[in-house]
C-alpha cells in the first residue's frame, strides 16, 4: 500500500518561473553557469551556489548554511510563495523530441522505503548518501524530486487529463527546448481518490533518484530518533517526488568506453571474445544492436557485433540476464580488468540518447581504445531486478524525464 499524499509545496512566483528553474547543477559546463550567474540574478543556481558570490569555492557545512540563506533571501524578495493548502501538483513535459510525459508530483512515504513498498534497483553509495542528508538536514528544503514509477491506473489518468483542460499555472520553454506545465490539484475529493488508487497499489519503483531518496530515509531516521514526540505527521517523514505512469518512462543505455585493451594486443582480445561471443566485423558502417544479449563494439576504427553464445553463459537470476551485466561479467571484468565500474578510471560512459557516432569519435581520437554498446533495459527487467531484491551495475539506465530543480519545494 503506498502513501503518496499531497503537501504544500513552495513555487516561484507565475512571472519568474522560467528564470528561477535550472537543471542540476552537474549537468552545466563551468562556462554555462557562469553565464546563468553573471546575467540571471533569479537563477536557482544562486541558492545551490552560494560562494559565487564572493567569487570562491565554498564546501562543507559552510556552504549548506549559506545555501539556506540563500534560499531565504529568495523567499523574502518573493521570488517564493508558499502554498496555504495542501496539494498534488499535475506535472507534463513536452520535449524537444515531441516525447510528453505526464506525472504528479507529490510527497512519498520514508515508512514505504524502510518497507520495500518503494523499490530500487541501483545501489548507492554510503558516503554520499550521508552528505546529502547533512545537506538537507541545514537547508531545510529539497527542490529536486525522486522519479517515482507506477501502473497505469485508469483513474488517475482520467483526473490528470481533465485538470489539463485548465490553465496551467506555470507554462515555460527552457532554452534546451522543452516545455514545462504545472496545474494545482487542491480539490478535497480529487486528493482523496488518487490517494485511494496509491493504496491499492502494492509496490512502485523508483526510476531515478536512488542517492536522493536513500538521503531522505536516513533525514527521517535521525528526526525521528531525536524526537521524543513524533507522531509520523512531521515533514521529515516524506520526501517530495515526481510519479509517473510505466507507459510513459523512457529508460535509455549507457555505452561503455575503455581507455585501453589491458594489455592486450587488437588479436588477442578478439580471440578471447570469440570463446563467448560470436563475432561479424562491421566495417565502418555504424552499428547498433537491436536485441537483447547482443552487443555493438567499436575498435580500431570498425564496428563489430557480438552475439552471445548463449549455452556458454549461466543465467540464474534476473541480473545475470541483465546485458549491462552481461558485458561485465564477460569482457569488462574478465578481459580489460575492470572490477569497480563506479571509480576505475580506465571506464566512461556515453548515455544512449547521444550517436553512437559520440562513441566512434571519442575512440578515433585516441581518448579510449574500445566501446560497447548495448539495447535499453525495459521496464520489466528494472522492475523483476528490484522485486528480487538485487542491484543493476553502475550507469545501466539513463531514465527520463528530467525535472528542473527549483520548480516545487518541499520544506523539511
Amino acid at each position: 500500500m503506498a502513501k503518496i499524499r499531497p503537501f504544500k509545496a513552495v513555487r516561484p512566483t507565475r512571472d519568474k518561473v522560467s528564470l528561477v528553474a535550472s537543471r542540476s547543477y552537474q549537468t552545466y559546463t563551468q562556462a554555462e553557469r557562469e553565464a546563468r550567474l553573471d546575467y540571471n540574478p533569479f537563477s536557482f543556481l544562486h541558492i545551490v551556489n552560494p560562494g559565487y558570490k564572493y567569487a570562491r569555492e565554498i564546501t562543507g557545512t559552510e556552504r549548506y548554511q549559506l545555501v539556506r540563506n540563500r534560499y531565504q533571501e529568495f523567499k523574502e524578495d518573493h521570488v517564493f510563495v508558499h502554498d496555504d493548502a495542501e496539494s498534488y501538483y499535475i506535472y507534463k513535459i513536452v520535449d524537444r523530441d515531441g516525447q510528453v510525459f505526464n506525472g504528479i508530483v507529490a510527497a512519498a512515504s520514508a515508512e514505504d522505503y524502510e518497507a520495500n513498498v518503494i523499490r530500487r534497483h541501483e545501489d548507492t553509495i554510503e558516503y554520499r548518501e550521508r552528505i546529502f542528508k547533512d545537506y538537507l538536514k541545514t537547508v531545510g528544503f529539497n527542490a529536486e524530486p525522486v522519479l517515482l514509477t507506477y501502473p497505469d491506473n485508469q483513474v488517475i489518468s482520467t483526473i490528470i487529463k481533465d485538470l489539463q483542460q485548465t490553465r496551467a499555472e506555470f507554462e515555460f520553454t527552457t532554452t534546451y527546448r522543452d516545455t514545462h506545465y504545472l496545474w494545482k490539484l487542491d480539490q478535497p475529493e480529487r486528493i482523496e481518490i488518487i490517494q485511494k488508487e496509491f493504496e491499492n497499489m502494492p509496490t512502485i519503483y523508483i526510476a531515478d533518484g536512488h542517492h536522493r531518496s536513500a538521503s531522505s530515509y536516513l533525514l527521517y531516521k535521525d528526526e525521528k530518533a531525536l524526537n521524543t514526540n513524533h507522531t509520523g505527521k512531521e515533514s521529515y517523514n516524506q520526501f517530495m517526488t515526481f510519479l509517473i505512469p510505466e507507459s510513459e518512462l523512457r529508460i535509455n543505455e549507457f555505452n561503455r568506453l575503455v581507455k585501453d585493451l589491458n594489455g592486450l594486443t587488437k588479436e588477442e582480445f578478439l580471440i578471447q571474445l570469440d570463446t563467448i561471443f560470436r563475432i561479424e566485423n562491421r566495417g565502418i558502417m555504424p552499428y547498433k544492436p537491436s536485441k537483447k544479449h547482443h552487443f555493438s563494439m567499436y575498435l580500431d576504427g570498425e564496428f563489430y557485433s557480438l552475439y552471445l553464445r548463449k549455452s556458454l553463459y549461466d543465467f540464474k537470476t534476473s541480473l545475470d540476464a541483465l546485458d549491462a551485466q552481461i558485458l561485465y561479467k564477460t569482457i569488462l571484468q574478465p578481459l580489460l580488468g575492470i572490477e569497480d565500474l563506479r571509480n576505475d578510471v580506465r571506464i566512461d560512459y556515453i548515455n544512449g540518447k547521444k550517436d553512437i557516432i559520440n562513441v566512434k569519435d571519442k575512440i578515433d581520437h585516441g581518448e579510449f581504445a574500445v566501446g560497447f554498446g548495448m539495447v535499453p533495459v525495459d521496464i520489466h527487467e528494472m522492475k523483476q531486478i528490484a522485486d528480487d531484491g538485487l542491484k543493476m551495475p553502475p550507469k545501466s539506465t539513463f531514465i527520463e524525464p528530467k525535472l528542473r530543480s527549483g520548480v516545487t519545494i518541499y520544506e523539511f
